[in-house]
């Protein structure tokens, strides 16, 4: 199945349902095809073909939704890029997909040096003057004729960049089966249902905005844009717009949990919440569950490269778990090893961690990296996709993630996992965040150094440690040996701790 057929499918389906809002706007189905056609036969007039990359920079808007759409209806490659990023990783990107169209608007004009470009390609301004070309301009040409060449479902639809915690981003090109398999297991692992509706607050250049937008197409539901995330501003069109699943990272599950006002709110039509992208803590959890009593709480494990690894769709009963391998997958623990030099057959016992490998036999799976065979020969052994996260199964066969291959502490030739120690530390109610490192020792070879931010200012190193020698779950060679007080972590643009940079920066 490609998208073109898919979204076409949708609008012969149910013309008059409402898809997508943006404030005042509210486009049925049939409206958002009429503007899709006009936008697409426009650029298929202005050169673009198939294959061709289109560089989109912007936030999410209505426009962005169209694009969207657009793109994959000429069997062009949709490449969105992060506009939180520098000068440097845009340029680098652009660069790097020779994108033959860079669209944008005002909140990403700066991010453009048109200087720095030896081919110079078609620029598209999306809020007026500035481009070769405007959003208005496309859309008011009348939708022609047009025969782009057939889409399969195999060819590419869009190609993603990983945001990465050091170096550049890697582009991980997608094919319309990847897209359609891996909305089509999300629906069912998060129990979605016809007509949902969701809020578009997640950005699309990221893989759980996309999954976000392709959902509520599928499914007839209704995709509610929310351009620049404020807890305050979503738990209002959480209401108003009888939000019925929310799919977030978990800090954007805190900020609208933990505000004053929530508990006035009614969330009565709210039926999933799901979270991914990072652990959630216990404490979380249960003030989640308590605003939002929804009736399926899940945790979405996964990663650009292959969307879905596991899923846990009973969170609350099992805080930690990420499940067990989604409906497209096969998983194995090994043998953890930095050289990566197991093969996918030196796996590991039941309870023993190790590292987590996902085959590439699924419909999800990417195929390599854009441009980088040397990375995607890291990545990917015997059809394997090495993850580099560790983790364990329990005896009930459910996954549990425990950190990275490359964050694993060594003392006196014990391994550590960091995830052991911050599950401990969370538990102190003076604790807001936590990340745990290892710090070189001429001893030990390393010691376990915990980096606090803290929700009482009245904490301190000895309380903390205290309650780390006392607690039941910790064994003492495990407990950090310093302790550091930050008022916040240097995080990535999707929320990611950046945790390599909490020895050098403090």
């Amino acid at each position: 199945m490609d998208l073109c057929k898919m979204f076409n499918y949708s609008i012969e389906r149910y013309s008059h349902k409402t898809a997508v809002v943006e404030g005042n706007r509210r486009y049925t189905y049939q409206e958002l095809g009429l503007e899709v056609n006009a936008v697409a036969s426009s650029l298929h007039r202005l050169g673009v073909n198939k294959g061709d990359r289109i560089a989109v920079l912007m936030k999410n808007r209505l426009e962005m939704v169209v694009l969207f759409w657009a793109i994959q209806k000429l069997g062009a490659i949709f490449a969105p890029i992060n506009i939180r990023q520098t000068q440097e990783i845009v340029h680098y990107c652009l660069s790097d997909l020779e994108a033959k169209f860079v669209i944008y608007d005002n909140s990403s004009v700066y991010l453009i040096n048109r200087k720095r470009f030896i081919e110079r390609p078609l620029f598209i301004n999306i809020d007026g003057n500035g481009g070769d070309i405007n959003y208005q301009e496309l859309v008011k040409q009348p939708a022609g004729v047009f025969q782009p060449n057939q889409i399969n479902e195999d060819d590419l639809s869009v190609i993603l960049y990983t945001s990465g915690t050091s170096g550049n981003p890697k582009g991980v090109p997608r094919s319309h089966q990847n897209e359609y398999a891996a909305t089509f297991a999300h629906i069912f692992q998060c129990r979605y249902q016809w007509h949902d509706t969701t809020l578009g607050v997640m950005s699309l250049y990221h893989t759980m905005g996309l999954r976000s937008l392709i959902s509520m197409m599928l499914l007839n539901g209704t995709f509610v844009i929310l351009r620049d995330y404020d807890p305050y501003d979503a738990v209002q069109l959480i209401e108003q717009e009888k939000i019925s699943v929310l799919y977030l990272f978990p800090n954007m599950f805190h900020d609208i949990a933990a505000l004053p006002e929530t508990k006035r709110y009614n969330f009565d039509y709210l039926h999933t919440i799901v979270y991914a992208g990072a652990p959630m803590s216990n404490n979380l959890i249960h003030l989640c569950q308590d605003v939002f009593q929804p009736r399926h709480f899940v945790n979405h494990y996964g990663s650009t490269e292959i969307y879905t690894f596991t899923f846990c769709d009973h969170v609350s009963e099992k805080p930690g778990s990420v499940g067990k391998p989604g409906i497209h997958q096969n998983i194995r623990i090994i043998e953890p090893d930095v050289h990566r030099a197991k093969s996918p057959d030196d796996t590991v016992q039941d309870g023993e961690i190790g590292e987590i490998i996902v085959h590439l036999g699924s419909p999800e799976s990417f195929s390599g990296y854009w441009n980088k065979p040397d990375a995607t020969k890291r990545s990917v052994k015997q059809n394997w996709y090495y993850t580099g996260d560790l983790g364990y199964k329990d005896a009930d066969g459910d996954l549990f993630v425990v950190g990275r291959m490359d964050e694993m502490i060594i003392y006196a030739g014990e391994n550590i996992y960091p995830l052991e120690v911050e599950s401990v530390l969370f538990e102190h109610p003076k604790v807001k965040e936590v990340v745990v490192t290892g710090e070189p020792d001429e001893r030990w070879g390393q010691v376990v150094i915990a980096h606090i931010v803290p929700s009482d200012s009245s904490l301190t190193a000895n309380e903390l440690d205290l309650f780390c020698k006392r607690h039941p779950k910790l064994s003492n060679f495990k407990r950090p040996r310093k302790y550091t007080f930050q008022s916040s972590f240097p995080k990535t643009t999707g929320g990611k701790i950046l945790r390599k940079k909490l020895n050098t920066n403090f």
